[in-house]
Parts: C-alpha cells; sequence; structure tokens
C-alpha cells in the first residue's frame, strides 16, 4: 500500500505548453458502496487496475497493479461506467518537483489541471507561474467525480 497525498490547482496559460509530449490516458471506474474507488486506466500502451481508499485532508492509501493491457481495454468497455475519462498527461519538473498536468478531453474537454505529489501534507514546494487556484479539497475536480459530473455540464465552468 502506498499513501498518495496531493495537491491539485487549475492551470492558468499555456506557459507549460511544449516542454513535454505527454502520454494519452483513458480511463474509467466501477460503481462502489461508499468512501472506496476502483479506477480501470490505460496510460499509453500499459493497463492498470487501481483502488483507492477514503480521503482524509489530501492524502489517501492507494493499490496499483499493472494489468494485461486487453483486460484493461475489456473493462473500460465493458464494466466501467460511462463517459469515460480521456486526457493527455504531462510530466514536469520544477524547481526539483514533478508537476502532472492533465489536459482533459471528450466530455471534459476545456479543463486542465495540475497536481503534484508530497511525502506530507505539510511539505513545502514552489509554484510554477501556470498553477493558478488549488482544487484541492473541491471534489468535483477528482477524475471520479468528472466522470460522473463532466465539466461540460458545469454551469459556467466552475
Amino acid at each position: 500500500m502506498v499513501k498518495e497525498t496531493e495537491r491539485k490547482f487549475l492551470v492558468s496559460g499555456d506557459s507549460w505548453r511544449n516542454q513535454d509530449e505527454g502520454i494519452l490516458y483513458r480511463q474509467g471506474y466501477i460503481r462502489t458502496k461508499g468512501k472506496v474507488t476502483v479506477r480501470v486506466r490505460i496510460a499509453g500502451d500499459s493497463g492498470y487496475l487501481t483502488i483507492k481508499g477514503p480521503t482524509t485532508g489530501i492524502s489517501r492509501s492507494e493499490f496499483e497493479y499493472r494489468i494485461p493491457l486487453a483486460d484493461a481495454r475489456k473493462m473500460l468497455d465493458s464494466i466501467c461506467d460511462k463517459p469515460l475519462i480521456e486526457k493527455k498527461r504531462h510530466r514536469l519538473e520544477y524547481k526539483g518537483m514533478i508537476w502532472e498536468v492533465d489536459e482533459f478531453f471528450g466530455d471534459n474537454a476545456g479543463l486542465v489541471l495540475a497536481e503534484i505529489e508530497l511525502s506530507d501534507e505539510k511539505q513545502q514546494f514552489e509554484k510554477p507561474d501556470w498553477v493558478g487556484a488549488e482544487v484541492s479539497n473541491d471534489n468535483r475536480y477528482y477524475n471520479a467525480s468528472l466522470a460522473e459530473n463532466p465539466f461540460k455540464r458545469w454551469k459556467n465552468n466552475q
């Protein structure tokens, strides 16, 4: 088990672009009861199954397993809720930290988010100039929430 501690921000401007080609992601969620999330993901040419526990603050337990690509495709097509999340993930280094910038497509087109994983909730870091408002505690920006209530359905998109 890994404890995931991350902060999430809106991205402002385009100065982050062209620093990384990015990897296409396609992911879906399997309905569960309670606060547990089960995600199936294809990242590039790799498949993953991830189980995430309840969020406390900005941290939660995470169990991730590589699975055969064919299995991931079949799960996304047949057992995951729709719509699926489609995005391109860019990994950018800034002041010794890795930022993941997700540019969403499909029902979430127009949304661009940046995440940074931390060793603990109090870890200090510097934000690049393209990092905007923090949305770590706004559940609407969780990928599982975006699958249920896509960005295109939001009134005024924020």
